[in-house]
């Protein structure tokens, strides 16, 4: 059995080792709006079966890779509507310009932007496992319908698929619980792949959510993981703007993760931990 697999089984047994995956929450109270209207308006799925569903599938995408945000379910929490910018995005989609979501997951956004209306051929997604797409319709129920490109594709690959079919061709990028994956210098490095993959024209426009930190000065530049706040995600725009003759207006700011003292709150750093969201447009 795969590692993977294995680690999985052992969690639906309940003997896994919770220091490792503290993230994993066994049990869903209740699935979230929007993502509960849209599996039963969507998706089609009976409204007594949802909870089980949704935990059917999501034990199988944590198989693929444990992120904390699929343990603990906050894929459902969806990231592109919540943004203040999303009524100009939908009217932007719905006259035709694209959208990439990176690190798409199970491509959760996609499927609520369809629900409002944006036909999904002008929708893109890519993530760097192609699992995840698989359950992704499986999630949705939508294999036959959904029309969106699904690119598997590693960020930092100068001759992915991703680089070779959109580059310059994306009018706006999602990327969700994804920049802060990586350190700074990657970062700068993923950056400039947004900038590349987005039209060369004003307006352009970046949006998305990762976890940020009250004390980022206290990091490493090297650390795995390098945690912004408002101030620090604006100094590292302002290296991108320097290395690649561009301009853009940064917008950020902190919320508070909501059930902090939880697992996934821990996890992230306790009261020090916040949510930051960004819309980043091209000048």
């Amino acid at each position: 059995m795969a590692k993977a697999e294995s680690e999985l089984r052992s969690i639906l047994d309940g003997g896994f080792d919770r220091e490792k995956f503290p993230w994993y929450v066994q049990d869903l109270e209740e699935v979230p709006e929007p993502a509960k209207t849209l599996l039963e308006k969507y998706s089609k799925i009976s409204p007594g079966e949802v909870m089980q569903h949704v935990k059917t599938v999501r034990d199988r995408a944590f198989s693929v890779f444990p992120y904390p945000c699929i343990g603990s379910f906050r894929f459902l929490d969806m990231s592109v509507p919540q943004s203040p910018h999303y009524p100009e995005i939908l009217e932007r989609l719905k006259s035709g310009q694209k959208l990439l979501d990176i690190g798409c997951a199970v491509g959760q956004e996609l499927r609520h932007l369809v629900f409002d209306g944006v036909s999904s051929e002008n929708l893109y997604a890519s993530d760097l496992r192609l699992d995840f797409f698989e359950i992704g319709y499986d999630l949705f129920a939508d294999r036959d319908s959904l029309k969106s490109p699904f690119i598997s594709a590693d960020i930092f690959d100068d001759n992915s698929d991703l680089v070779k079919t959109l580059t310059g061709q994306v009018d706006i990028i999602n990327a969700a619980s994804f920049f802060h994956l990586f350190n700074w210098d990657q970062q700068i490095t993923v950056a400039k792949r947004v900038v590349s993959l987005l039209r060369a024209q004003p307006g352009s426009l970046l949006i998305g959510r990762q976890v940020g930190r009250q004390d980022p000065l206290n990091q490493k530049a090297d650390d795995r993981h390098y945690r912004h706040d408002p101030s620090t995600w604006k100094r590292l725009w302002k290296q991108v703007e320097e290395e690649t003759g561009t301009k853009w207006d940064v917008q950020a700011w902190m919320e508070v993760w909501q059930g902090a003292d939880r697992a996934t709150g821990s996890y992230h750093g306790g009261i020090e931990t916040f949510k930051l969201r960004f819309a980043i447009r091209r000048l």
